[in-house]
C-alpha cells in the first residue's frame, strides 16, 4: 500500500482538537481524498485508475480527506454498498480549485447576504462544502469538525476525468484495521494514514469556506 500510516494515538496528540479544519494526507503536488463504493464501482475505478462502469455522473459524488471521517460513514467499509474503500490521489491544484468554487450547503449569514445570494451561488456552483462532527475510531463524536465536499456537473466531470493522479484500494487495509478501532483499549494497536492540517494559503478562501486559525 503506497498510502503513508502511523499509529493513531501518536497522531491524534498533534490534531487540532476543535475547530474547522482539513485534516489530510498531502506533498508538494497531491492531495489523498476518500470514497467507499459498492465493488461494481469501486473494483472498476482500482483497476481502470479511473471512474465509469456503474458510476453515475447525473448525481452529486462526495470526498472527505479525513479516513476517520470516512471510516464513520461507511462503518469501516462494513456498510452495504460502501465496502470497497478507495484512497484517491488528486492533483493539488485541482483539489485547491474545488476549495476555491465550494458554496455551503446550508445558507450562512455571515457569509453570504441573503437567501437569494446564497441561492444564486448554490446555481453557479458545481461543489457542496459541509462541515461536520469528526468522529473517533469507534465512532465517537468529537468537537472537530470534518470537511466533505460534494461535486457535480462540470467538477465530477473534471475530477473523474483529469484530476485524478493515482487510485487506490485500501480495502484490506481498512478491514484488517478495523479490529482495533472498537474500543480505546486497543487504539494503541491501530495504524491510521498519516494526516496533517492542510493549509489553505488564499485569504478569501479560508473566510469563505470557514477554516478555523490554528
Amino acid at each position: 500500500m503506497k498510502l503513508i500510516t502511523e499509529p493513531y494515538l501518536e497522531q491524534l496528540n498533534r490534531w487540532p482538537r476543535s475547530g474547522r479544519h482539513i485534516l489530510a494526507q498531502f506533498d508538494d503536488s497531491s492531495v489523498i481524498v476518500y470514497q467507499a463504493y459498492r465493488p461494481s464501482i469501486g473494483l472498476h475505478a482500482a483497476k481502470h485508475q479511473k471512474f465509469g462502469g456503474d458510476f453515475s455522473f447525473t448525481r452529486m459524488s462526495w470526498i472527505k480527506t479525513n479516513f476517520l471521517w470516512m471510516m464513520y460513514r461507511s462503518g469501516w467499509g462494513a456498510k452495504e454498498n460502501q465496502e470497497v474503500v478507495l484512497a484517491i490521489r488528486l492533483r493539488r491544484e485541482s483539489f485547491d480549485w474545488i476549495l476555491q468554487n465550494a458554496v455551503h450547503s446550508t445558507f450562512h449569514p455571515e457569509i453570504y447576504q441573503d437567501g437569494a445570494m446564497w441561492e444564486k451561488a448554490i446555481s453557479d456552483s458545481s461543489v457542496r462544502l459541509q462541515w461536520d462532527p469528526d468522529h473517533d475510531p469507534a465512532g465517537i463524536r468529537s468537537e472537530r469538525r470534518a470537511i466533505q465536499l460534494g461535486l457535480r456537473g462540470e467538477a465530477l466531470v473534471m475530477y473523474a476525468r483529469d484530476w485524478i493522479v493515482e487510485i487506490e484500494d485500501i480495502s484490506d487495509f481498512v478491514r484488517d484495521q478495523r479490529e482495533y478501532a472498537q474500543a480505546p483499549e486497543l487504539y494503541s494497536k491501530l495504524l491510521v494514514p498519516r494526516e496533517e492540517t492542510y493549509p489553505v494559503t488564499d485569504p478569501k478562501t479560508r473566510s469563505r469556506i470557514g477554516v478555523s486559525n490554528a
